[in-house]
C-alpha cells in the first residue's frame, strides 16, 4: 500500500465509501481523507487492515514484488474466470446484476457447491462487509481478464447510483466446469439473478457464514451446515 493514490484507486474498485473504510479502521471520515489524500501517514496497523480489506498481500511480511496475491491454487483461478465468464454470460445483461448483485452470485454458487458436495467450486475468499460477502480476488482478477480482452466493464445508472458491470467478450470454456457445477451454478441464477442488489444484501446478511463472521473477517465455508433452511442446498438425514 505505498501511495495514497493505490488506496484511493482500490477503494473505489472495491466499491467502498470513505465512512465504509474510515469506520473499518476505527476511523473518522476526516481522519482518513487525510490518509487518503497523503497529509497523514496511515500507522503499520492501519496498513495491515487496508491490506486485509483490498486483499493486497503485506509486502514486510511476505518481501514480494508482487502488488497483489491470490492465494488459492491456480486450477480453482482457472476455473473462477470460467464461472465468471458463464455468469455474466447468462445474466450480465440484466438491469439489476452490477457488481454488488454478481459478488452475491458468486458467492452462492461456492457456498452451496460446498454444502451439497463438500467440495469446493472456486474457493474463492470473502469477507464480511455492509453489502454482504466480498470475493477479495475479485478486482485482480477481473483487472487481468479486461487486460487480456476477455471481459470488458460498463459503467452507467442504475436509478439513482452509478452501477459497475461486467459483460463476456469471449465464450467461457466450459470444458474447464463439470456438469455438476454448472447445474449448481444455474440453480443459483435461477433462484437469485433477478433480485436486486439490495435484496441480496440483505438474504445474504441472514446466511450463517456471513452472520458468524465479524466485520472484516473472511467467511468460513464451514458455516453452510448451519445455515437456516431457506438457504440450505442439501438435504440432511433426520436424527
Amino acid at each position: 500500500m505505498a501511495t495514497t493514490k493505490k488506496i484511493k484507486s482500490l477503494r473505489k474498485q472495491h466499491g467502498f465509501s470513505q465512512s465504509y473504510v474510515a469506520g473499518y479502521l476505527g476511523l473518522s471520515r476526516p481522519t482518513f481523507i487525510k490518509i487518503e489524500q497523503g497529509t497523514r501517514k496511515a500507522t503499520i496497523q492501519e496498513q495491515k487492515k487496508l491490506n486485509e480489506l483490498f486483499g493486497v498481500a503485506d509486502k514486510t511480511a511476505t518481501q514480494s514484488k508482487s502488488a497483489m496475491r491470490i492465494d488459492i491454487p491456480q486450477q480453482k483461478l482457472d476455473k473462477f474466470r470460467q464461472v465468471l465468464l458463464y455468469i455474466t454470460e447468462q445474466v450480465g445483461s440484466k438491469p439489476n446484476v452490477g457488481m454488488t448483485v454478481l459478488y452475491k452470485l458468486l458467492y452462492f454458487s461456492d457456498f452451496d457447491y460446498y454444502e451439497r458436495y463438500e467440495e469446493q467450486l472456486m474457493g474463492l475468499t470473502y469477507f464480511k462487509n455492509h453489502f454482504g460477502p466480498t470475493p477479495r480476488e475479485f478486482v485482480s482478477v477481473v483487472d487481468s481478464m479486461k487486460a487480456e480482452g476477455l471481459l470488458t466493464e460498463v459503467r452507467n445508472k442504475h436509478f439513482a447510483h452509478e452501477q459497475r458491470k461486467f459483460l463476456p467478450v469471449v465464450e467461457p470454456d466450459l470444458s474447464i466446469l463439470t456438469a455438476q457445477e454448472i447445474e449448481m451454478i444455474d440453480s443459483v441464477l435461477a433462484r437469485y439473478s433477478e433480485k436486486s442488489a439490495t435484496q441480496l444484501s440483505n438474504l445474504s446478511h441472514i446466511d450463517t457464514p456471513w452472520a458468524c463472521a465479524k466485520e472484516g473477517e473472511d467467511l468460513k465455508y464451514e458455516h453452510v451446515f448451519y445455515r437456516p433452511e431457506q438457504f440450505s442446498v442439501r438435504e440432511y438425514d433426520e436424527l
